[in-house]
């Protein structure tokens, strides 16, 4: 049963991933999959893209519809326009996927979804999908745009897997885990996966309980040699909230640029809900959530994923907050 919230709701997936790593086609695989769906796609600065083989977008022209039911559009200008372009045909669609360009930092996209009260309103963010190049990603591994798209996924695509040696993906998984433990890995070719790991995945659903990887969670389950990385603060005493929103006041302001995402569950002290919060940047959206069940073992977990962070001092400045 789909609540009436859900329904009036539109999903919306961000789709990124450095140039040539795979997201045309990824992009045709959503376009022509039968999964039922009628999907709207906004095309991010480009030219002329093929789209399902046989159509070619003329960028001259703003919003398309397509014989399969789906809607294309291309964007030069400013992507709240656009988007309020499409809202105006709500019926013809039910979810609606966001292309960025392969140079592009995925941030400001995301962030429109946390700004505005309409969107919010209109818009569900779903999930940040970021393909990588199994082979190639080592060649521009220190640009900060490649970094940054899988800092900000919520599901990655290793691509292009038949390419590769299997130690040189085990390698490569590695070190995308040790930047980003949130993510769901899947290894493709031919950027093929079922829709059910791409589409209505609800990644960024502040209901949903957080999901950590219990294995990152052990001190050695990865180095932090990269300047981005990921690590989780887990406290099990409750947490004084006028300390917790003080600190995370602070530490939005001073780190803010630096802090790519930030999810957590909070033990609050006198409450019976848990409190759900994520973060993206300087952007922060935390409420209160389900109640705790009986024999339940509440716990504050807190993940980050950032530039330069440090660790031990944000671990510090966390149990001061506890009660």
């Amino acid at each position: 049963m789909v609540t009436a919230q859900a329904s009036s709701t539109i999903p919306v997936t961000v789709l990124t991933g450095y140039l040539g790593a795979g997201k045309t086609t990824l992009l045709n695989h959503i376009l022509t999959y039968e999964h039922g769906k009628k999907v709207a796609v906004i095309v991010n600065e480009f030219g002329e893209v093929g789209i399902d083989n046989q159509l070619v977008i003329d960028a001259d022209e703003e919003i398309f519809e397509m014989n399969n039911g789906c809607i294309c559009c291309t964007v030069r200008g400013d992507l709240m326009r656009i988007i309020g372009n499409l809202i105006k045909r709500r019926n013809k669609f039910d979810h609606l996927v966001i292309e960025t360009t392969g140079l592009a930092d995925p941030a400001p996209v995301i962030q429109t979804f946390f700004i505005d009260e309409d969107m919010r309103q209109q818009l569900l963010l779903d999930a940040v999908v970021t393909v990588v190049d199994a082979k190639h990603i080592w060649q521009h591994w220190e640009a900060d745009e490649a970094q940054e798209q899988i800092a900000f996924a919520d599901v990655i695509l290793l691509n292009k897997t038949d390419l590769v040696s299997p130690d040189k993906l085990d390698e490569l998984e590695k070190r995308i885990r040790g930047m980003n433990a949130l993510a769901k890995i899947y290894c493709t070719q031919n950027s093929e996966l079922g829709m059910e790991a791409l589409l209505g995945v609800k990644a960024f659903d502040l209901n949903r309980a957080l999901e950590i990887d219990p294995n990152f969670l052990s001190e050695d389950a990865h180095e932090h040699d990269e300047s981005v990385h990921s690590f989780a603060l887990v406290e099990s005493k409750p947490v004084d909230g006028e300390k917790l929103n003080n600190w995370l006041s602070q530490l939005l302001q001073t780190k803010g640029p630096d802090i790519f995402r930030m999810k957590g569950i909070i033990n609050m002290a006198g409450e019976d809900q848990r409190f759900v919060f994520q973060g993206v940047h300087m952007l922060f959206d935390g409420r209160g959530d389900r109640a705790w069940k009986p024999g339940e073992r509440r716990k504050s977990e807190l993940v980050f994923i950032g530039r330069n962070l440090e660790e031990a001092k944000l671990r510090e400045d966390f149990r001061a907050c506890l009660v």
